[in-house]
């Protein structure tokens, strides 16, 4: 029987840290050394010791939708690989011959001796797919937003964020100088009030949103956000990291997903989910493409992405435009887990897409619950503050169309068994 606290032995939780940084409020007491917060952070290593610490944990091997971690074959759920194709084989024959043809690094950045005609072929191609003039790929994802933002977005500029916002794109903010808006997850009214009180100030206007918010599961309102930004002239850039190769009949993203392709100004994602790979892209008019391949400087001072995960990436893009059959898979899992979930009374914040959340609430109880799904077999992990709101702590969940029916009816059948002990349901 899984006790509703008494798992947790420790003072509040690995979140109160990130909470107070967040407040302003240091952790430790000021001091001379500026090292000092590091050496007396304990909470990690206290939540270690008591078996509570649910990050950092080593896969040994994948399988499909399982994994073996410490000897034990675990269900997993939480993963981005979306199409399942991180373990499939035509993407690791296609980095295998990258390998042999480019070797293991590119030692360079691409502005300089870091360029390969892979590079030039994958972007290309992601253009073609997305319908954009031109596109342009980085070492990451996080540092795609890094570059794109701060490389578009000057001192005189104002950019508007839905708070629900990926942290990359936050962090991007404090490169670019601009002027920063937040308005509330999905709230268009909050946001055309922000944009009109601006009326009149110089400088341009961008709005920036996830097209799919990773934490809720939410879709961006882009036919909204479209009548709003076409009223006050401002720009739109949409993250598609969790919609490329999910949404849209094609999988082209929020804006095929609605129609509206051709109104969403820069498209920015990454290759680390639904392209098994890793790295991150931008796409867009070409000459936007071309002032941010020449100004931003994450892009121009960071090596290159390696040819194994270029070549991984294209064949992924083949697989996506060839086998529509892998999201209609996607697809029914998803409803299989959502309905499954809501028909046992579990509050998944309104999901509509792979990713499922579940709202536990309490930090602590979000901790036992995770522990008492770890004891059972499944790998997930919780989302704490400040990722979400406090209070309102969930186990993020998210499927996959390699994830079996028995896998799924497993999962579902463990959230019901400890969300029934916790309380929760």
């Amino acid at each position: 029987m899984i006790k509703r606290r008494s798992t947790i032995a420790l003072e509040g939780t690995l979140s109160d840290v990130a909470r107070k940084e967040v407040e302003g409020a240091s952790p430790v007491r000021v001091t001379d050394d500026a090292f000092a917060k590091a050496y007396s952070f304990r909470r990690a290593d206290e939540a270690a010791a008591a078996g509570m610490h649910p990050f950092f944990k080593p896969i040994a091997s994948q399988q499909g939708g399982t994994v073996v971690v410490n000897g034990n074959e675990m269900v997993i759920t939480g993963s981005n690989d979306y199409l399942g194709l991180t373990q499939d084989p035509r993407l690791k024959e296609a980095a295998r011959a990258a390998l042999n043809d480019f070797g293991t690094s590119c030692t360079g950045s691409r502005f300089l001796t870091g360029t390969l005609t892979l590079h030039e072929e994958l972007e290309s191609r992601l253009a073609t797919y997305l319908q954009k003039e031109s596109a342009l790929t980085f070492s990451a994802g996080f540092l795609g937003c890094l570059s794109v933002i701060a490389a578009l977005a000057g001192r005189h500029d104002i950019l508007y964020y839905d708070r629900e916002n990926h942290a990359s794109l936050y962090d991007a903010t404090r490169l670019s100088f601009a002027t920063l808006r937040k308005f509330e997850h999905n709230d268009m009214a909050e946001l055309e009030r922000l944009l009109s009180l601006d009326v009149g100030r110089p400088g341009g206007r961008i709005i920036v949103t996830d097209g799919v918010f990773s934490m809720s599961g939410h879709i961006a309102k882009l036919p909204e956000l479209v009548e709003i930004k076409k009223r006050y002239g401002a720009r739109l850039i949409v993250d598609d990291a969790h919609a490329t190769g999910v949404l849209g009949p094609n999988g082209r993203g929020t804006g095929e997903h609605f129609g509206l392709a051709d109104e969403v100004d820069v498209i920015v994602g990454t290759f680390s989910k639904s392209f098994a790979s890793v790295g991150g892209f931008m796409a867009a008019d070409r000459a936007v493409v071309n002032y941010v391949k020449h100004h931003a400087r994450p892009f121009i001072f960071t090596a290159a992405l390696p040819a194994m995960q270029m070549a991984a990436a294209l064949e992924a893009l083949n697989i996506m435009e060839s086998e529509p059959h892998l999201r209609d898979q996607l697809w029914s899992n998803v409803k299989l887990l959502r309905d499954g979930m809501n028909a046992l009374g579990f509050d998944t914040l309104g999901s509509q897409t792979p990713i499922v959340p579940v709202l536990v609430g309490p930090d602590e109880l979000a901790m036992a619950f995770w522990k008492g799904l770890w004891e059972m077999g499944v790998f997930t992990t919780p989302a704490l503050p400040p990722g979400v709101p406090n209070g309102q702590s969930i186990v993020r969940t998210s499927v996959n169309a390699n994830h079996t029916t028995e896998q799924l009816e497993r999962l579902i059948s463990s959230f019901e068994l400890v969300g029934r002990q916790l309380g929760v349901i």
